[in-house]
């Protein structure tokens, strides 16, 4: 998320050099591919089918490939060339949230791995996509434990300034438990394929219990001093992240525990986590409804006053795709109509809003106007 500063841009760019680029480019960004990979996602799984739609949606997975790795070498880049100054996150009590958007965005690519890559490359793409999950956990669980135990000893944080970004680094475990739920299938080893599902199981425990506690503070915190500046409107959706995520976790790990578990001598508990996975989707589902339907109602509200463009704005899809996808996932489970006219409803919503959020991205990253660092504001373009 950008904020205001009181740096003075050069006319055109806005930069006094191109290599402001590197050194005020931000974790904030990998927001991007999560909201383009979530979008590649969405739309190869609608109900229809409509000539070229697959097409679209597996360039934009190729998008959000390349979008990741110019990403990485950005800000390794900015690692390497402004050490001093790229510490400084750490500390910050908003940007350095943004650091669970990298596996997030990661796990996007992974599972169009599976919906794309598998079609085209056969299953030479399993173990690549095997390797990467393991790296996605890996960074989850760092994200999901560093992040706030930087809150409580090195960050300056009070409940009036509190916005739904807590969720960005505990959020990042369940996105790559419900990838796990998509490629534990895959793997040719039944205990494997055992090891991947109990440890997607022990994600999702990793994250949802911890991601709830926080929308409660938040709930509080909104009743309390109302809603945040209008630089944070897109927060209000962030909080719909780990419900829809979790309700997606929950069907697909249940989907795949009986076929797994039996596989490993355990039939009778398989059955169980189905029934459990489907109920489970179902109740969260109802709670992303309900909170959906609040960030709505902020968002109508934010409009009447205007909302400022900043990088804030991919969070109005990330959440909204991923409540898209297990709309569709209840669909395809229960075979209820509504369940696919409301998950092809939100995902034309998703896909109208990425353009939005797109469009002004590009034209802000050409002009310059995104590339602020809040941790470094202070310190003027030296």
């Amino acid at each position: 998320m950008t904020c205001s500063t009181t740096i003075s841009y050069k006319p055109f760019n806005h930069l006094a050099r191109p290599r402001e680029v590197i050194r005020q480019f931000t974790p904030n960004w990998f927001a991007a591919t999560m909201g383009t990979g979530v979008l590649a996602l969405a739309l190869a799984q609608l109900p229809v089918n409509l000539p070229g739609l697959h097409a679209i949606a597996e360039g934009l997975w190729v998008f959000t490939f390349a979008l990741f790795v110019l990403f990485s070498v950005l800000y390794a880049a900015r690692w390497v060339m402004f050490f001093h100054e790229a510490r400084r996150i750490f500390g910050h009590s908003t940007v350095s949230m943004f650091f669970g958007t990298i596996p997030m965005g990661l796990a996007t690519i992974l599972n169009g791995l599976l919906l794309f890559g598998l079609p085209r490359w056969g299953s030479d793409v399993v173990p690549i996509a095997e390797a990467l999950w393991w790296l996605d956990v890996a960074m989850s669980l760092a994200c999901g434990v560093l992040i706030p135990f930087m809150m409580f000893t090195r960050q300056e944080h009070s409940i009036d300034q509190m916005t739904a970004v807590w969720l960005l680094p505990v959020v990042a475990a369940e996105v790559a438990a419900a990838s796990g739920g998509l490629l534990a299938p895959h793997l040719a080893d039944a205990h494997s394929q055992l090891v991947m599902l109990v440890t997607s199981y022990v994600l999702w425990a990793f994250s949802l219990p911890v991601a709830f506690s926080i929308l409660t503070i938040l709930m509080l915190r909104m009743a309390l001093h109302k809603l945040p500046h209008a630089n944070m409107a897109a927060s209000s959706w962030l909080a719909l992240g780990p419900i829809g995520t979790g309700a997606l976790g929950m069907l697909l790990l249940g989907g795949d525990a009986p076929a797994i578990f039996a596989a490993n001598g355990l039939p009778g508990v398989g059955e169980i986590a189905n029934g459990l996975g489907l109920v489970a989707g179902i109740t969260l589902w109802g709670f992303g409804l309900w909170w959906m339907l609040i960030a709505v109602l902020i968002t109508l509200r934010y409009l009447r006053a205007g909302i400022p463009f900043n990088l804030g704005w991919w969070g109005f899809t990330f959440p909204l795709g991923v409540y898209a996808l297990a709309t569709l996932k209840l669909a395809s489970v229960l075979h209820l109509g509504f369940f696919s006219v409301f998950g092809s409803v939100l995902v034309v919503a998703l896909a109208l809003m990425w353009l939005i959020v797109a469009t002004r991205t590009v034209q802000g990253a050409y002009k310059g106007e995104l590339f602020v660092s809040p941790c470094i504001a202070g310190l003027g373009n030296k």
